[in-house]
Formats: structure tokens, sequence, C-alpha cells
């Protein structure tokens, strides 16, 4: 069945687990094999027919606000909603009341790449009359949800728990819900969730299963989700990136846009972003640069 949808991503954060990268850049910015992650969520989001959609924005808003350009390089309508003090994950979504019309919506973190089916979550969540369907899977450590077998969230714990389920960032809301989030203060969405379920309000669970999902909200899970990005290749050149002759790649490595390598350069197994200079002879060795940086001496195991 075909749905207009309408869908919102979470990009408001400060992204602490992931500094030092998101010092000067937004979570949402930072690029995964060379594209920034947001890019990749709305092009997912995108392929589930969604036609509009509504960013939230607080760090760094301006280089999202530019970015987004209205939409115009992805060809939907897409709005910025900036904060201009940050509002959480509840108050987020509640400052963008007047965006929503009468169908249910999407949530979804801007550092998850995934490709659950989101259609049939949808369609599971417009016949379970829940206020809101969260989509979880078996993804330990991070198993806190506990369910019946109604598929009803009867515990959402702040621990792991063997038999429980985490939450994939991904959630289906009815723009009923929003009567239960507190207007223009922090909230976080998953303690309305909470709320709820003490209340035995429905709150519902559709489980995904046989998909891929990877968050970039630390550096370890960041460098995972570049290597996926290669798809098998060990190496990603980006466009109009200078690259000597001499230079040497080793193992895997991904190098961004405009970026120049000079002679006898070594990267092995790094992460260079755009518009990175390295100097004659440097080597850089399990690391990440972030963009625009002059790198004149060996760098190992560093993320700056």
């Amino acid at each position: 069945k075909q749905y207009l949808m309408k869908a919102m991503i979470l990009a408001a954060g400060l992204g602490t687990r992931l500094r030092p990268l998101s010092l000067n850049k937004p979570k949402a910015l930072v690029p995964v094999g060379n594209r920034p992650v947001i890019d990749r969520v709305i092009q997912y989001l995108m392929g589930h027919h969604i036609n509009e959609i509504i960013i939230n924005a607080h760090h760094h808003h301006q280089q999202i606000v530019k970015h987004i350009d209205g939409g115009r390089p992805y060809g939907i309508s897409i709005h910025v909603r900036v904060e201009p003090e940050i509002l959480g994950t509840g108050g987020g979504v509640k400052n963008t009341e007047d965006f929503w019309d009468k169908e249910p919506f999407i949530v979804i973190n801007s550092d998850i790449l995934t490709d659950i089916d989101l259609l049939m979550a949808y369609d599971y969540h417009r016949h379970h009359k829940g206020l809101a369907t969260l989509i979880l899977h078996d993804q330990p450590p991070f198993n806190q949800i506990q369910i019946d077998d109604k598929m009803d969230i009867l515990d959402i714990s702040h621990d792991n728990h063997p038999g429980r389920l985490a939450f994939t960032g991904i959630h289906i809301i009815d723009p009923e819900l929003l009567n239960h989030l507190p207007a223009g203060i922090f909230s976080n969405i998953i303690d309305c969730y909470r709320e709820l379920t003490h209340k035995h309000k429905p709150v519902k669970a559709y489980i995904a299963t046989g998909h891929q999902w990877r968050d970039i909200g630390t550096v370890e899970s960041y460098i995972q989700a570049n290597k996926e990005a290669l798809k098998g290749n060990p190496f990603l050149l980006g466009p109009r990136s200078r690259i000597h002759g001499s230079t040497r790649l080793r193992d895997w490595a991904i190098i961004g846009e405009k970026t120049c390598l000079e002679q006898g350069v070594e990267i092995t197994r790094s992460i260079l972003w755009e518009k990175v200079s390295v100097k004659r002879g440097v080597r850089i060795v399990d690391s990440i640069v972030t963009a625009s940086r002059e790198i004149t001496h060996d760098v190992v195991h560093r993320y700056f």
C-alpha cells in the first residue's frame, strides 16, 4: 500500500560520544565513506516514500541549514528547525508539532545507517493502534526493552537485560502522542514512553530481523561504518583528490574530496576527511584526520 509519509531526523545533539570528530562539525554531517551521514539517512527515507522531512538542529546548526539548502540537493522539501536552546528528543519532536498532519510520522536518529523495511513497520503501526511503535531488534549490549506477547512495551530499563530487545533509533509516532510531550522545555522521549507504559497506554514494539544496522555514535562504531561503506574495496578516493604516484595505501583507507597526498606518503587503515593536505614522506596509521588539516609529521593512532 502506498502511503505519503513525513519524517523527522533528530540532529540537534552535541555528539559528545563522537568527540573530537564532532567538535567542528555536527554529527549529522560527519562523512561515512565520503558522504555526510545525514545524506545517507535522507536517501534511506526517500527510498521508503518519505516525501517531506524536518530536521532539528542546534550544534553547528548553520552548517546543517547550509548543507540541506531547503532540500534542493535531494529534490524533496526538507525543513530545518533550529533550536537555540537544545530541547532533547521529546522537546525536539514537540517543537515540530505544526509540521505534522493527521497521519503517523517517522522519527529517526541522524547517526544510524540501516536497511530496515520502514514500509512494513509503518503498515504494522497503522494496524496496531499504539501512540507510538518503536522498531526494536536484538543488539546486545543495548537490550533494555521488555515486551509482552501482544507486542506491548512493558518496561524500558537503563541497563542491558537478557530476554530484552534494543531500540533501533527509529519510531513511528501517532500525532496524538504530541499531547503527552511538554512544550518548550528539554525532555527525553524515552521518558515519555516510560510514563505511558506505566499508565498502560499503548506503546507498541515492531521487531526487525535480517537487516543491517550501524550507529556512528562512537569513534569505534564510526570506523566500522566507514569500513562497511567500502563494500569490500580496500580504498576509496574522493573526487578531486591529488595523490602522488609514490603514495602507498595499505590495508584500507578512505581519502576525502580535494585531499592532497604528497610524494612518499603512506596511509594505513585511516580515514581522511575533505581538504586534508599530507606533506612529503608522512605516515598516517590507524588514525582519523578531520577536514582541512595540514599534516607535517607522522600520525599513529590519533583522532583529531
